[in-house]
């Protein structure tokens, strides 16, 4: 029996598996390596790069080419020391052309080939004398994990790699390939020497639908056990196709959950959402890594708007491309995070350990139905946000966006064990949006929006009440939820918080034709065409 892999390379054998060179334009690489050409290859973390170099160093070899594999992660080590770091990655060459081509021709180059040159020029002195000796013109490099090392440390080597590129292929190797999470191209090194020997530079994408549904139809054919509709398309919904995502759902719910592990057992959609609550509660190392990397000041500067719906503002082009070799936000498009899973982990980890601010006020409040209150629950966080969201939000790490995150992790716990949250981020608009849907004692599903805007003190308040109402109706009539409410947080710091709190109700009508784009309006008391019924919290 094969599994789904959550920790290190593919192997066929062992684990279910896309072919990791169907997931690439093969055909250009080949061209690339044809041409001399140096080039790229970059994807975020566990997304299959290094399974794709194994095939790729394969594939190459078997069409005559000389093909080595190498990682840098032990160059890591050495940081501060270019020599020790050179040597590492020199080593770890050389050990795999011995073993996979039958060649030791670099290990008996290593002693030597730092005694004249010394570290600022031992590895481009290493490779050019391996490729002269060998009289290979066929040598292909495959470096991966290339940032691992400190940037003064890695632009340093690629100088080396730049000084030899003119004497390939029969001075220095043919071709070289970089893989790493981002794009060399963007370490920065003097500017007088640009590293402009780059030929393509290549990203390594999440699955598509199709390979998500054939991943998960291995295990099918393989065991029998089946995985219902809705479970696949929760699947893809939840992860957007992100490769170690997609695996340790399918892993969690087959394999990790004891009634998961009978194969007559068909996976539904309600084990799929219990694999993913189990993930943000055993924090596996690919969230830790997105909670690490939320305190880099780069990450933080892009995900901090987002978060509180104001991308215009901020963040830099440099900062966008950083955080989307990350894989924290989507690869093409408009700026958005990556994922549904990414969306709720980031409140999540920011408001991590802090629970004691919720103290009294998240308590589920339930209706003779077994419904949420939610009426209830929106005063109880009103009176929360009053007491303790000045003293919470000083040391938040992300303080523009306190009161979004805030409010999602009133409602993670108020439906903590009996219904789920669905993140939007109102891009550009100040605003969250949640669709949250409870499970009632009758087996039916509550669902109602709530969305939070904030008022800046330059915002007439009446416009921002205006927008949001219209805002939160088009939400509700987009996604099918029974009630909406928007909660408005004033930041004028002129205003007493008697002053800010209010609640009115109010009503918005469809103001577009049929058939084309939805938009509302705040609709006066006796207009008698349909309209949608918005609680407005102010606060």
């Amino acid at each position: 029996m094969r599994f789904f892999n959550v920790a290190g390379p593919m192997d066929p054998e062992v684990h279910y598996t896309i072919p990791p060179l169907s997931r690439v334009p093969l055909r250009r690489i080949e061209e690339l390596v044809e041409r001399r050409a140096y080039f790229v290859l970059h994807a975020p973390r566990q997304t299959g790069k290094t399974t794709l170099l194994g095939a790729l160093r394969e594939h190459l070899n078997e069409r005559g080419w000389r093909c080595t594999y190498a990682s840098c992660e032990d160059a890591a080590a050495a940081a501060g020391d270019l020599g020790a770091a050179a040597r590492a990655i020199l080593a770890a060459i050389a050990s795999d052309a011995a073993t996979v081509l039958g060649d030791d021709t670099l290990w008996k180059i290593l002693p030597s080939a730092f005694d004249d040159i010394g570290p600022l020029g031992g590895f481009r002195q290493a490779l050019g004398r391996w490729s002269e000796q060998s009289g290979e013109e066929r040598l292909v490099v495959l470096l991966d994990e290339i940032d691992v090392m400190a940037d003064p440390e890695t632009v340093r080597l690629l100088n080396q790699v730049r000084s030899g590129f003119t004497h390939r292929p029969r001075r220095f190797p043919r071709s070289i390939v970089f893989c790493g999470l981002r794009d060399v191209q963007d370490y920065s090194g003097p500017a007088d020497i640009p590293f402009n020997i780059v030929r393509k530079s290549l990203r390594l994408g999440d699955f598509s639908r199709s390979e998500v549904e054939e991943l998960l139809g291995q295990h099918t054919e393989e065991t029998g056990q089946r995985f219902a509709p809705e479970a696949v398309e929760e699947i893809w919904n939840a992860t957007a196709g992100q490769p170690w995502l997609v695996n340790a759902l399918a892993d969690q719910t087959c394999f990790e959950d004891e009634a998961g592990r009978d194969r007559t057992r068909e996976i539904g959609v309600e084990a799929v959402e219990a694999a993913r609550e189990r993930l943000f509660r055993e924090r596996p190392s690919h969230i830790r890594h997105l909670e690490e990397r939320l305190t880099d000041p780069r990450v933080r500067r892009v995900i901090e708007p987002v978060v509180a719906g104001r991308v215009a503002f901020l963040a830099s082009g440099n900062d966008h491309s950083y955080v989307r070799d990350l894989g924290f936000v989507k690869a093409k498009g408009p700026l958005e995070i990556a994922n549904p899973i990414y969306r709720d982990a980031i409140p999540r980890i920011l408001f991590a350990g802090s629970e004691h601010w919720m103290s009294g006020g998240a308590a589920s409040s339930r209706r003779p139905d077994g419904g949420l209150d939610v009426a209830g629950l929106l005063a109880a966080f009103r009176q929360v946000f009053r007491e303790d969201s000045e003293a919470w939000s000083e040391n938040f790490l992300f303080r523009e966006a306190a009161p979004h995150v805030l409010l999602q992790a009133f409602w993670q716990r108020a439906v903590k064990g009996g219904g789920r949250i669905v993140r939007e981020y109102g891009l550009g608009r100040a605003r969250t949006d949640l669709l949250v849907e409870w499970r009632r004692d009758d087996g039916g599903t509550q669902r109602f929006v709530v969305e939070c805007r904030v008022r800046r003190e330059r915002d007439d308040l009446e416009t921002v009440i205006r927008e949001g109402v219209a805002q939160t109706a088009a939400y509700l009539d987009r996604c099918g939820a029974e009630e909406g409410h928007l909660l408005v947080v004033d930041e004028d710091e002129g205003k007493t918080w008697d002053e800010k709190i209010f609640q009115r109700a109010l009503a918005a009508r469809r103001a577009s034709a049929p058939g084309s784009e939805p938009a509302w309006e705040v609709t006066p008391d006796d207009d008698t065409t349909e309209t949608r019924s918005i609680s407005v919290w102010g606060m």
